[in-house]
């Protein structure tokens, strides 16, 4: 008999939906049985990618007996972290906090007021790697409850009132200058692991945001930081993490050699992959760098798209109970699928394919040999081979297409969705490809008309029901993401949908009474819980507050605003402190402090975008990488909702013109690219 979860829309609560345990989705119900039951909340926060909260839930979520024991004295609630973002910042401070490090499943115990006083991660059936068996957890809080109930809630009411008054980043006296962006930039570049490519051990994260960081220092003129971001790509390019057949990155690298990944497949990575990739490229002109942008977007609009326009959550760790099963092969395999031994040869040396494997007697693909070995082994023209493994790799991808598919979460995620809408924005006006854009806006298209409910934008969305109050993130990101697509098609409602975001974000989000010291992740009628979270740091997708930084800086740029650059480099200064101590856990924020720095340049170009001339002017601000720039364009005269920076701007010689201001100091209007170009 299904549980409370069999009306919900996540696909992680519905994973749960036929377990024996009594799952609740969290709201009043279960907190109002808590308190009539005077039992305490067993809390169970995950996501539908997850590995281990697949093993938790095989292992004692759908074992009777010990569903048994949960119900009977506990109220058991599961939430998905990817919706209830609210929910897993304020619980996983908790954990962290009394265990030393987060993780999902997150498992905590809370009392009947929310109010947490015990926590964990994954707990096993016995008791192994330091872990204590989730029975054994189970049964010594049931009897504390009983036992000592003033003893629980002591602790519960002290480590409450720390996490309440967790201090916030305040100003200080260092002022914002380039030296510290160069200082970090040192020592980035010290911590880099040049004969794996990344940063740390295992396990290793792609670290998008601090390649995105170190781009904006090599368009600055650093050619060492270029030589590392685009290292790492390359090391990562390679294979294992990244999908050599079918495009698109895992989560992370379980070794410190990106071969063996954490098979699930996240959107927000891929965006934000896709990005980095692109940019390299933009900077540096290699081929290589591209095919692995367009097979990461390709990879997207192919199988996490929904028809409509959304772009699904994640792919998947496991098919068919086993977790990277989907993409695995034996040498066996691979003969059978190419018709002559020496296009499989071919295949079987690149990727350095063998009996024993590399994965639980099977292998990852990886390129491992460079095209001149494999000319020089097959005695073949180099320049054929790119194309002879190309052909090979989409016939093996065919093969793998028949296999059963990693399950998808096909919820959409207003700031997942917002990256992603980014990356397809940029990717489209810069590599030409119209289809691309076309996903842009039908993505933009299909958020403002499915998640906007009156005027309050909400988190997620599947199979026609939006819900959740959206989040900090959602919102800017929402923002920057049409601001990206403004500049894409210059369709001016993108910009007026974007101001109004913004406008939202003040209005419910700000902290009246220390406004430079950042805004909260929940809005002021957002439901109330154990304390309003405001969370400044980066984890694997940009920091709410970091987003708002760089959204206030391009708009006051747009719009003249020197209170909203105000308020965005009082939030930098307040968190200058952190920046410096602990880069890697505040990227976007570097990048947030590289615009502000400037120099910015506002490129504003009147004319009719069908001409060839106004295309002219366009072209080389779409074939560089220019991170600060902020670009309008327009037919004159301008429409309504246009950005300020067009106004009052004619046509010079009637023709397609560009006005060119940097650091408030603007030049005479140009009509050829040329002439503009040496004004940037």
């Amino acid at each position: 008999m299904p549980n409370h979860l069999i009306h919900e829309s996540s696909p992680y609560l519905l994973q749960h939906a036929g377990n024996p345990v009594d799952w609740y989705p969290w709201g009043a119900e279960a907190l109002e049985k808590a308190r009539r039951d005077d039992k305490p909340i067993f809390l169970s926060i995950g996501y539908a990618a997850c590995h281990w909260c697949h093993v938790m839930a095989h292992e004692s979520f759908e074992d009777p007996a010990m569903a048994a024991l949960m119900n009977l004295n506990f109220v058991c609630v599961k939430v998905d972290r990817e919706e209830r973002l609210d929910l897993d910042s304020i619980y996983m401070n908790f954990v962290v906090a009394t265990t030393g490090q987060g993780g999902w499943p997150m498992s905590v115990f809370l009392t009947p007021q929310g109010r947490p006083f015990y926590a964990g991660t994954y707990y096993p059936t016995v008791r192994r790697h330091n872990l204590p068996a989730f029975r054994e957890v189970l049964e010594t809080v049931a009897r504390l409850w009983r036992t000592d109930r003033s003893g629980i809630l002591s602790s519960s009411e002290s480590l409450t009132h720390s996490l309440v008054t967790h201090p916030t980043a305040h100003r200080n006296d260092v002022l914002l200058n380039p030296g510290l962006l160069e200082q970090v930039t040192r020592e980035t570049a010290h911590s880099y692991d040049w004969h794996n490519g990344g940063w740390g051990g295992a396990p290793k994260f792609p670290q998008p945001m601090l390649i995105e960081f170190l781009l904006r220092q090599a368009a600055r003129g650093d050619h060492a930081s270029l030589d590392l971001a685009a290292h790492a790509l390359r090391s990562m390019a390679q294979g294992g993490m990244y999908d050599v057949l079918g495009g698109g990155f895992s989560r992370y690298s379980v070794d410190p050699t990106w071969l063996i990944p954490h098979f699930e497949k996240m959107l927000y990575d891929n965006a934000q992959l896709a990005l980095a990739y692109l940019h390299t490229h933009l900077l540096t002109g290699e081929p290589a760098l591209r095919e692995v942008c367009e097979a990461t977007l390709d990879f997207v609009l192919r199988e996490m798209s929904h028809p409509a326009g959304g772009f699904f959550s994640s792919l998947d760790a496991d098919s068919e109970g086993e977790e990277g099963k989907h993409y695995l092969w034996t040498p066996q395999e691979i003969r059978g699928t190419f018709p002559t031994p020496d296009e499989a040869d071919l295949f079987l040396e690149a990727y350095s394919v063998s009996e024993a494997g590399n994965f639980d007697g099977r292998n990852i693909l990886r390129r491992t040999q460079t095209d001149e070995q494999l000319a020089l082994s097959f005695h073949l023209d180099v320049s054929a081979i790119p194309a002879n493994l190309a052909e090979l790799r989409k016939r093996l991808l065919e093969v793998r297409n028949s296999r059963v598919r990693p399950g998808t979460d096909d919820k959409v995620v207003v700031s997942w969705n917002a990256l992603m809408l980014t990356a397809f924005a940029e990717a489209g006006r810069s590599l030409g490809r119209r289809d691309y854009i076309e996903a842009a806006i039908k993505n933009a298209n299909f958020i403002l008309e499915n998640m906007i409910l009156g005027d309050r934008l909400k988190r997620s969305w599947r199979e026609g029901v939006a819900k959740h109050a959206a989040y900090l993130e959602d919102y800017a990101g929402l923002a920057l993401g049409l601001l990206t697509l403004y500049q894409t098609d210059f369709d001016p409602r993108w910009y007026k949908a974007a101001i109004g975001l913004l406008e939202q974000v003040l209005a419910h989000f700000g902290d009246k009474q220390d406004p430079s010291g950042g805004f909260f992740d929940t809005s002021d009628d957002h439901e109330a819980l154990l304390y309003r979270p405001r969370d400044l740091q980066d984890n694997a997708t940009p920091s709410g507050n970091a987003l708002v930084t760089m959204l206030l800086l391009q708009f006051a740029a747009y719009e003249g605003r020197s209170d909203w650059r105000e308020l965005a480099e009082g939030m930098l200064s307040s968190n200058l402190g952190s920046l410096l101590s602990y880069p890697s856990a505040y990227p976007q924020w570097l990048s947030a402090a590289d615009f502000a720095l400037g120099p910015v340049s506002e490129v504003a170009i009147l004319g009719d975008l069908a001409d060839p001339a106004t295309q002219c002017l366009l072209q080389p601000l779409w074939r560089g990488f220019h991170p600060r720039l902020v670009l309008a364009v327009s037919p004159y005269p301008p429409p309504t909702a246009s950005p300020a920076m067009l106004s009052d701007r004619p046509l010079l010689n009637d023709e397609p013109t560009a006005y060119v201001c940097q650091d408030f100091i603007c030049q005479q209007p140009v009509n050829d690219p040329e002439s503009m170009l040496a004004l940037l």
